[in-house]
């Protein structure tokens, strides 16, 4: 398995990837905003995206979007092939956007919202931390590419404080300070299921406290 940083010997991927991102969407019913081939294509010819290859066969793919003048980084499109679930290579994507990021970008602060668990655990490894939407990027490209997204309406129902995706954030100025935390899948699970109840249940009244699923987050460690 070869991951290397996309090239336009790599432009020949574009549908296959736009689609796999597709695909993904569908089956997960959440989280994972649609791109278009020529999105990808974009991505690629600028040097900004991450590519897993089983020789001439498409594996997976990660993209770098910057925001806010470059202070802002995020890793989006995260995908793997359906033939290669399940073997690790989410995480080993992950973490060569990573560090290509911080090398790229070394001041900006990497961030990203997921519904994913294995993602959050991931980033989670890598020194992210949960924070509140309020301490992400207020760039309105970057929430433009929530809009197709199916739970959009949960973020603008919320004002775009919160939504069934959870934020997290790797600060440079603090990376001396990270530290390994009891983080595991039961937390995780637990985070989920409380966005879900409290935004999926359309009976439910506006929530008074948009902070709570990350309050209860805390407690838990």
């Amino acid at each position: 398995m070869e991951i290397v940083i996309a090239t336009n010997k790599h432009l020949k991927y574009a549908d296959i990837i736009s689609e796999t991102i597709g695909i993904s969407a569908q089956d997960r019913g959440t989280g994972i905003a649609k791109r278009t081939p020529d999105y990808i294509l974009t991505k690629i010819k600028n040097g900004n995206a991450v590519i897993a290859l089983d020789g001439e066969e498409f594996a997976g793919f990660c993209y770098i979007e910057t925001f806010s003048n470059k202070s802002y980084v995020v890793h989006s499109g995260l995908i793997v092939h359906f033939d290669y679930r399940k073997q690790g290579l989410a995480k080993k994507i992950k973490a060569k956007v990573f560090d290509y990021s911080k090398k790229k970008y070394p001041k900006a602060k990497v961030f990203g919202i997921t519904t994913g668990l294995a993602v959050m655990k991931i980033n989670y490894s890598l020194g992210y931390k949960p924070v509140t939407f309020s301490e992400l990027t207020n760039d309105p490209d970057f929430w433009k590419g929530c809009q197709t997204c199916k739970n959009y309406d949960v973020l603008k129902r919320t004002d775009q404080k919160m939504c069934l995706c959870t934020g997290m954030l790797y600060d440079p100025k603090h990376k001396d300070e990270i530290k390994d935390h009891p983080y595991d899948k039961k937390t995780l699970s637990r985070l989920k299921r409380i966005k879900q109840s409290l935004f999926l249940n359309k009976r439910n009244k506006k929530n008074k406290n948009t902070l709570l699923p990350l309050l209860l987050w805390k407690k838990n460690q």
